[in-house]
């Protein structure tokens, strides 16, 4: 069964040009052209009247590059180039790339005061939270989406999630960090500043004695200072991070929120997908469908590998037979190098393969192929059979090719073998990938895909982001860019 019968083609056109569609997040395995697959989405959808902007969290400068613009950053920055597709008036397209600390500061600069904000962000542990704590970039991915949704100055948000061992990590970020905040160290940590005054200072000094001495040994007493202060200065801070996760979800759960899974035609690709899907089916988050890149094709599909492997083994008996053969030799031989040639001449035949290239040179210029000049002013008619050059010449066609036809005859025959080979190689990878996705459309029938060709070359500009869109909207394999 395939993926065609099982579920249709992906309709992207009708999703994109819903006004009720104002988030798509483009989720994944790393590696399986999220990112291009998500500024593809971004084009096609401005270029068909939408306000979009694309959130990205991909930090190559290739996609920059791409959309036209020198640099991506916190900020979402107006893409030029945007052309109306023929469907009406063309829209906007604004792109930018996640920049996580940046993010995070905003969230501290907005939900505190000048002084407590001060302190937190000139904090130790906080610096080091910001720049890369485990889950961070997927819960701050999470915030600017928020604030995107919230400034209402896009009616249509293109997510490209964070690269990440586990494509779920996106979905569980809010959660990990509503359980952070609600951990009992997190609580321990804050309890003294709460209750204050001596009480707390009592409690400090007799309830965590233990504590803090043993944690100052594991941690160091300084860091452990330091988370200390950055929770007190973050307490009032943790509601409004909850508040914002458990919107952010909500959010996700929506009807105007559609999922695409991208994938490979690989197995650890599709596996990963296969669980993302019935992860979004749990969550009751909604699925449009399978986003498959880099699927291979052929224009000759109709030969198949068995029978281009079959006609290759009949090419290479010929050749190993020319190999053998005494008129084929010096071309062998010269395929190695130039000590092997001499090796296999002999003396009658010497000179006049020394002369095989000046023959093909000045081919045009002579009367006759055949006449050679062997040095100090004598000349002689070469014999195809190598005989002497002093030998008078024949006027009937050689029984036998000469040395260089011969070589010719041999390089037809390996190339067209070695092309019959290359051929069965690609059928093959056809054949593999149709059983991956076959696996994949056993397990879930009702996701609807698009196919996007594998293509030779990256995604430089706005005309390939354009061929990719093509493609996703025709929901089958074509000619273009490969998706990264």
């Amino acid at each position: 069964m395939s993926l065609d019968a099982a579920a249709g083609p992906l309709q992207v056109d009708p999703l994109i040009d819903d006004p009720n569609t104002r988030i798509i997040v483009c989720c994944g395995a790393g590696g399986v052209g999220k990112t291009t697959t998500a500024a593809a989405l971004g084009v096609r959808a401005a270029e068909r009247g939408r306000r979009v902007v694309v959130l990205t969290i991909d930090p190559a400068r290739r996609l920059a590059q791409s959309l036209g613009i020198d640099s991506l950053d916190n900020t979402p920055r107006r893409v030029k180039g945007i052309e109306p597709d023929g469907t009406g008036p063309a829209g906007e397209l604004h792109a930018m790339m996640l920049d996580m600390k940046r993010t995070f500061d905003e969230i501290v600069e907005a939900h505190a005061d000048a002084e407590r904000a001060r302190a937190i962000l000139e904090n130790p542990f906080y610096q080091s939270l910001s720049a890369g704590f485990a889950g961070t970039q997927e819960y701050m991915a999470m915030e600017k989406l928020g604030q995107l949704r919230a400034r209402n100055e896009w009616d249509l948000i293109v997510v490209d999630t964070p690269p990440s061992r586990s494509a779920l990590d996106f979905l569980d970020a809010p959660k990990r960090l509503g359980s952070f905040l609600d951990g009992k160290f997190i609580k321990l940590l804050v309890t003294p500043a709460k209750m204050g005054g001596r009480a707390g200072m009592k409690f400090l000094n007799v309830g965590m004695s233990m504590m803090t001495g043993t944690l100052g040994k594991l941690l160091g007493g300084q860091l452990l200072r330091d988370v200390q202060t950055f929770v007190t200065a973050m307490d009032t801070m943790f509601g409004g991070f909850r508040t914002r996760a458990d919107a952010t979800y909500r959010l996700l759960q929506a009807p105007g929120t559609a999922f695409l899974v991208v994938a490979a035609p690989e197995r650890d690709a599709l596996r990963e997908a296969a669980y993302f899907v019935e992860r979004l089916a749990a969550e009751e988050m909604p699925l449009a469908g399978l986003v498959l890149n880099r699927v291979h094709g052929s224009g000759a599909a109709r030969l198949s590998a068995q029978r281009a492997l079959a006609a290759a083994e009949v090419l290479e008996p010929e050749y190993d037979e020319h190999e053998d053969s005494p008129e084929s030799d010096e071309s062998n031989a010269s395929d190695d190098s130039d000590e092997s040639d001499d090796s296999h001449e002999t003396p009658e035949n010497h000179e006049t393969h020394e002369s095989d290239e000046i023959l093909v040179e000045s081919s045009e210029n002579l009367a006759e192929a055949r006449i050679v000049d062997h040095g100090a002013g004598k000349t002689g008619v070469r014999e195809a059979t190598g005989a002497s050059p002093e030998s008078p010449p024949v006027d009937h066609a050689p029984e036998h090719p000469t040395p260089l036809e011969a070589h010719h005859e041999h390089t037809t025959e390996e190339l067209t073998a070695g092309l019959l080979r290359l051929h069965a190689e690609r059928m093959q990878v056809l054949a593999r990938e149709q059983r991956m996705r076959d696996r994949f459309t056993a397990l879930h029938p009702e996701v609807a895909v698009a196919h996007v060709a594998a293509l030779p070359g990256d995604v430089h500009d706005l005309v390939g982001l354009r061929a990719i869109g093509e493609q996703l909207a025709a929901g089958d394999t074509g000619n273009g860019r490969k998706a990264t």
